[in-house]
């Protein structure tokens, strides 16, 4: 019995030992003992491997044998080191010298001068094989993220930057860093991603990529982009139409594995062209991307950063194919005399080409988030993360994670959320008052004061009190009760009402809704003016443009996600509704030229009836489709993506008791279909109808989204200069609108408008409805980032009734 019980006990310490898994490591230099940062380490005729650090050293866990590990960065001679890794930790230091690119070496037939673009030629033409090459993988993919500040000012709105920032005296130091392993797929353009492990510490103040495809780098695609660093794609160098931006350069030529390697400089045709600069290593023969070295500078008219790097390192994963093993983006930059730098770097290993995905497993969800991802122990990360942290970064991460241990105590979260629920006169008036309380999950919110009082000439002064009562529950359900009060000093009128939402089903989007009371409702159902800028028309140049009614209401509604992509919604209401008058005519400034309108929208100069009081039951129905819907799985619910395909909004209305019709309509429209290099276009098309109109009061009417003010709402499907309720129909109708964004294309080619960054714009929005004229506007606009100025003209019953500026500032 003893001898078969030690028997056991050696096979399981050979079984342990055969499992388990030892440290290789160095540090990667030049010859003038220099780091090279991000070279590639891997083992040969496998992808398994990593990359170094910024301070070039590496480190990865292998069984015990022996292997031939290949040490790679482009510029320099690859080396190929055999390594055995026997039961203890192994450390190979190693130096690489520059390659060595000689023009003698170059053996393509070229007219003289021509050898570097006839290179290139070669890869352009290669270039779609090269794109749907791979229909499937899948790998694993190491992300890491680092920014820092380099230099600062010491004082900013007299605080210390030093201290609010935590960083060293010298007002430089590690802002953000943040480290993921995920579990990458791909096919066919679809990809599904599962994130296993998430390490952040510190605030993330420029951008982040925190999914593998978001550091997913295809130069064989025509287009790269780099969602909010420009509005508009950067030509690849290898693109289709990349002879018409570039020039080439050939640097010369070395060998490689028995392989002939081009370096090829990039040579903009045109200096602020959307393009790269930089260097691309060609491989002859196959014509494929053996690596890069590129960047993008100001030149280019990117935001937020001054220049963006990016380097990639390719490996083979069979005879014919090659897969990126290491990317990078490096950037800087410079913002109110804070200057920053810093990177993200994907390392991906253990390719699979063949997955064999199963039936169904790209469902739109491009990533789910383990609900374990960001309780990994530093222990876990010890051991797995492939790329070795610097000393500096080691040691921000000691740091945030003792002040993030006191930021998480009870006591200190106690006083922050006391702190956090004091009133001040700014979330009074301005932004809200809000009291929570994390342990219960309760929030009360008061609305600012500023929204609370206004202004009609149906109601006079009035004041309108609210407050959101809401809470969240262990399983993520939620629930919020809205209360308000309303009165009208001017026609003395008091409405309350109450609004209810439950949350039930936060992945799928499902909800139920209720309300009742008393309220005081715009004839409009899409919106004309809030109350804010009802009352500053109103009162500044006696432009009461909004019209109102009464309704004493009780509804209820239910939401849900049926299908990936398809969303249900439903309503049904009972309201008693009663026309109003003017009762008031209040002004700042005494316009003896000019006089408020009646809150008929039929008959402004004269106060007459609209509609008679009446009761009406109404049953509402909409579905939205939004095809090939792509989101994110967080622990706390989804998130969804912009969607790349259009959208599509069918939509049912019946009145049943007191209005008696039936109506329905459909909306198809797409925020962004680009267009290449000359930016991208937005639309909106509508069409609907009353199929049956027996009884119609005029809010039931299909309403548009007008504006008849200075300011408007830049959305696609609003109208820049038509009335409020002008057009309103109970009959058929039609609306489309158009607008293409050159995304700066015209502009930057203007030495003294390029600096400005500016985005132009043109657009056309048309409108036929039943018993009304067809109207058109046309429009040219500017946009800066929030800011956006329109020039138009509007013409109705081919009549020119409206022109001029328009403008919007980021407040609707």
């Amino acid at each position: 019995m003893k001898k078969q019980l030690l028997l056991i006990f050696i096979t399981l310490l050979s079984i342990k030992a055969f499992g388990q898994t030892y440290r290789l490591s160095g540090r990667i230099t030049d010859p003038q003992d220099h780091p090279i940062g991000f070279a590639s380490v891997y083992i040969k005729n496998t992808t398994y491997g990593t990359s170094a650090n910024e301070a070039g050293f590496y480190a990865f866990n292998l069984k015990p044998g022996t292997y031939n590990v290949v040490y790679r960065f482009v510029g320099y001679k690859e080396r190929t080191e055999k390594v055995t890794v026997n039961q203890a930790e192994e450390r190979r230091d190693i130096k690489m010298v520059a390659d060595s690119f000689l023009l003698k070496t170059v053996n393509v037939k070229s007219r003289r001068g021509d050898v570097a673009k006839d290179i290139m030629q070669q890869a352009i033409d290669k270039r779609e094989v090269y794109e749907k090459q791979v229909k499937e993988y899948s790998a694993a993919v190491y992300i890491k993220g680092v920014q820092k500040l380099v230099e600062s000012p010491k004082k900013l709105l007299g605080r210390d930057v030093a201290k609010v920032l935590d960083l060293d005296s010298s007002g430089k130091g590690i802002l953000y860093q943040s480290e993921s392993l995920s579990e990458y797929n791909y096919k066919d353009g679809k990809v599904k991603e599962r994130m296993i492990a998430s390490k952040v510490a510190g605030q993330n103040t420029a951008f982040s990529f925190n999914k593998a495809s978001d550091l997913e780098v295809n130069f064989y695609k025509n287009l790269f982009e780099v969602t909010g660093l420009s509005a508009r794609g950067f030509v690849s160098p290898v693109a289709s139409n990349a002879m018409s931006f570039y020039n080439y350069k050939l640097l010369g030529s070395t060998s490689e594995s028995g392989k002939t390697i081009h370096k090829i400089q990039l040579l903009p045709k045109r200096k602020h062209d959307p393009v790269f600069r930089g260097v691309i290593y060609i491989m002859e023969g196959d014509w494929r991307i053996y690596g890069t070295d590129l960047l993008i500078t100001k030149d280019a008219m990117i935001n937020l950063v001054d220049t963006l790097e990016i380097s990639q390192q390719y490996v083979p994963v069979s005879d014919s194919i090659w897969m990126p093993a290491s990317t990078q983006y490096a950037f800087k930059g410079d913002v109110l005399g804070f200057k920053f730098d810093g990177y993200y770097a994907a390392v991906y290993n253990n390719y699979n080409l063949q997955p064999n995905f199963p039936e169904g497993h790209f469902n739109g969800e491009i990533m789910r988030i383990d609900t374990a991802a960001n309780k990994k122990d530093d222990a876990y990360w010890a051991l797995t993360r492939p790329v070795p942290l610097t000393t500096q970064e080691n040691r921000d991460y000691i740091k945030k994670d003792s002040t993030m241990k006191i930021r998480q105590s009870l006591p200190y979260l106690d006083s922050l959320e006391r702190a956090d629920n004091q009133l001040s006169p700014f979330n009074f008036t301005v932004t809200g008052y809000q009291y929570s309380n994390r342990k219960s999950g309760k929030v009360v919110y008061v609305y600012p004061f500023y929204t609370s009082i206004y202004y009609n000439t149906v109601e006079g002064w009035g004041v309108m009190p609210r407050v959101k009562f809401s809470k969240t529950l262990k399983d993520g359900s939620s629930y919020a009760i809205t209360p308000a009060l309303r009165y009208g000093f001017g026609n003395k009128m008091f409405n309350a009402n109450v609004n209810f939402a439950y949350n039930y089903d936060v992945p799928n989007q499902g909800a139920f809704f209720a309300a009742f009371g008393g309220d005081i409702l715009d004839l409009s159902d899409v919106g004309t003016r809030s109350l804010t800028f009802n009352t500053i028309s109103s009162l500044i140049s006696e432009n009461n443009f909004v019209k109102y009614y009464r309704s004493r209401y009780a509804k209820l509604g239910f939401q849900r996600e049926v299908k990936n992509g398809v969303l249900l919604n439903t309503e049904l209401s009972y309201a008693r509704r009663d026309q109003l008058y003017n009762t008031s005519g209040n002004h700042i400034f005494d316009n003896k030229d000019k006089e408020y309108t009646s809150n008929n929208p039929l008959t402004p100069l004269a106060e007459s009836p609209l509609f008679p009081s009446h009761d009406a039951l109404t049953f509402k129905a909409s579905v939205l489709f939004t095809f090939n819907q792509e989101y994110v799985t967080r622990p706390t619910g989804r998130v969804y993506e912009a969607p790349e395909w259009p959208r599509l909004k069918v939509n049912y209305r019946k009145g049943m008791k007191g209005a008696d019709y039936d109506f329905g309509s459909a909306e198809l429209y797409d925020d962004k279909v680009s267009v290449g290099l000359l930016g991208y276009t937005a639309y909106k098309f509508s069409a609907g109808h009353f199929f049956n109109a027996k009884q119609v009061y005029f809010m039931d009417f299909n309403h548009f989204q007008g504006n008849q003010g200075s300011v408007f709402d830049p959305t696609i499907g609003s109208f820049r200069y038509l009335g409020f309720y002008d057009h309103s129909t109970d009959g058929r109708f039609f609306e489309g609108h158009v607008e293409h964004n050159f995304t700066g294309y015209f502009f930057n080619k203007v030495p003294g408008l390029r600096k400005l960054k500016l985005e132009e714009m043109i657009g056309v929005n048309y409108l036929a409805a039943h018993n009304t004229t067809n109207y058109y506007e046309a429009y040219f606009g500017i946009k800066r980032l929030f800011l956006r100025f329109d020039y138009g003209v509007a013409i109705d019953a081919n009549k020119k009734v409206n022109q001029g500026f328009r403008i919007f500032y980021g407040l609707r």
